[in-house]
């Protein structure tokens, strides 16, 4: 049987939202690639739910983040029960005030995530592979080689430039490439439930019941009375995953929760072991890995979907820039530098959240119980813990200050560094994000007098450079920390690749040049 063979640009591995958010990016680019996955469409449970301002600014770019916020539900309170009473409400709708114009977490399923992704895709002409699995490929300098199985069997070789693993923890590709994922797994079995309830408290908040041996969440979903419930089981429960049958879950639910209610319409539930883990690097050779194949982590934050979609944002513009022949194949090195880096950090904070929430030594007891319920409400409340829990919750709060990507000259003068995110402020009075939604580089520059500069740089690098210049308002001042005209220069994926004093161009030629390796 003859073996068909196609050529591409990106070989995509996995059909999640990681995967289709990497083809969505391409898409901007107008970078060609296949993609595949060996399920047979987007998925139709709801796994994953939370959606963070980060992502829905990621979302903007594919114009999908109305949509996005239409279809789901704004996770505006969180009630703390303890023993079925309210002992503590928090009000989060507005929590990140002035730092997004996404100030909350939207409660979104993964399925609906997928469709607007798959959506975008299909809108330009694009689709996905469904039933094809990957079953070898090879690499060498010049290209990755990959052996794909359809459904009817039938043998494809497909040629790539680059190739990359969005296939899940389990991942195909991230054990052809030998790289170890180190972690750990909690013993006790966690279970989750999309369910219908009938009860007393209203549809209008995520609630949490605080229970001397762990905890349990009630999340608002779209649809009246629908909620996902996640908790977790005593630590003599002695079950597998897949043993477990609806009835123990529920009886589970009850007796934790101590609350009067009936539970019908069971959509979905499962179980599992919490694994801890992260891959040892991003890439090697041509390809690369990026969502859960490169990193896995505990539920506490939401963190796990929003990490894939910007994993995903943050290759992207790389490769695009690359395969165009405008940047030199260094600023691939930079995905491994800027990604494994939040990856550590990551399981090290959901780590330290989720053992407050499930442990069961008795001094988080006694904080769960008693602490956490009586001051969350006037902790959260101040702006100190506002200004950096939004942030990291949000994701709007990572950072790459260290990556080789950062030019740190002059920047001392800012409270804003090279390798942060583009801060959100307004400008006549819209969104900054707005004027920012080109696939390109950013060059801003602030000033009093918007018409005297000039825009030279422009024409030199049209093709993959934005020039503005924005008037250098109160907001802005107060924003940077500085009343002085300066520049700064955005990377496509809105960090901040270096930010000046200087009004000269001459900077933006010299960063393109040497850091990026612009010909």
């Amino acid at each position: 049987m003859e073996i068909s063979t196609k050529q591409t640009d990106v070989l995509i591995i996995g059909a999640g939202p990681t995967g289709l958010s990497l083809a969505c990016q391409l898409i901007r680019y107008d970078i060609d690639f296949i993609i595949i996955d060996k399920s047979g469409g987007v998925t139709d449970y709801s796994k994953a739910l939370g959606v963070h301002a980060r992502t829905l600014e990621i979302y903007e770019q594919l114009d999908i983040a109305e949509k996005a916020v239409s279809q789901g539900t704004i996770a505006g309170k969180v009630r703390m029960l303890v023993g079925a009473k309210v002992r503590g409400e928090v009000d989060l709708s507005h929590m990140g005030q002035g730092l997004s114009q996404y100030p909350y977490m939207l409660v979104l399923e993964q399925s609906k995530n997928e469709r607007l992704l798959y959506d975008y895709m299909q809108a330009h002409g694009k689709d996905v592979l469904w039933q094809t699995e990957l079953e070898s490929f090879l690499q060498t300098d010049a290209m990755v080689t990959a052996q794909v199985k359809t459904a009817s069997g039938e043998s494809i070789t497909i040629e790539a430039k680059y190739l990359v693993g969005c296939d899940g923890p389990k991942s195909l590709v991230r054990h052809a490439l030998g790289l170890g994922f180190e972690g750990s797994t909690f013993e006790r079995l966690f279970y989750v439930a999309d369910v219908q309830i009938d009860w007393s408290f209203p549809h209008n908040a995520l609630h949490v019941c605080l229970a001397r041996s762990s905890g349990m969440a009630f999340f608002p979903m779209s649809g009246e009375k629908r909620y996902r419930i996640v908790g977790v089981f005593p630590e003599d429960f002695n079950k597998d995953e897949g043993e477990t049958l609806y009835e123990e879950i529920e009886q589970r639910i009850k007796d934790e929760s101590q609350i009067d209610l009936n539970i019908s319409h069971v959509n979905w539930f499962s179980t599992y072991k919490v694994h801890t883990r992260h891959v040892e690097k991003f890439s090697s050779g041509r390809c690369f890995l990026a969502g859960d194949s490169a990193h896995v982590h505990t539920p506490a934050g939401g963190q796990g979907m929003n990490t894939g979609i910007q994993d995903a944002y943050n290759l992207a513009w790389k490769l695009a820039f690359v395969l165009q022949g405008k940047a030199d194949t260094k600023i691939l090195d930079s995905y491994n530098q800027e990604r494994l880096k939040n990856a550590k950090h990551l399981v090290q904070s959901t780590d330290r959240m989720f053992n407050l929430v499930s442990s069961s030594g008795w001094l988080l007891k006694f904080m769960r119980t008693v602490v956490m319920p009586a001051l969350a409400q006037y902790i959260i409340n101040l702006k100190v813990v506002r200004n950096s829990f939004f942030p990291f919750i949000s994701q709007i709060g990572i950072s790459y200050r260290d990556s080789a990507l950062s030019k740190h000259d002059g920047n001392e003068e800012f409270t804003i560094k090279a390798g942060d995110r583009m801060p959100y402020f307004l400008v006549d009075g819209a969104s900054i994000y707005d004027k920012l939604r080109e696939p390109k580089f950013h060059l801003l520059a602030f000033t009093y007098n918007v018409q005297t500069a000039s825009n030279e740089i422009e024409s030199d690098y049209v093709n993959m450079l934005d020039y503005q210049v924005l008037p250098l308002s109160p907001d802005v001042a107060k924003t940077f920390g500085t009343d002085k005209p300066f520049t700064v220069l955005l990377r496509p994926d809105n960090y901040i690749g270096f930010i000046s004093p200087k009004t000269s161009l001459d900077e933006v030629e010299i960063y393109l040049k040497q850091v990026i390796g612009c010909s």
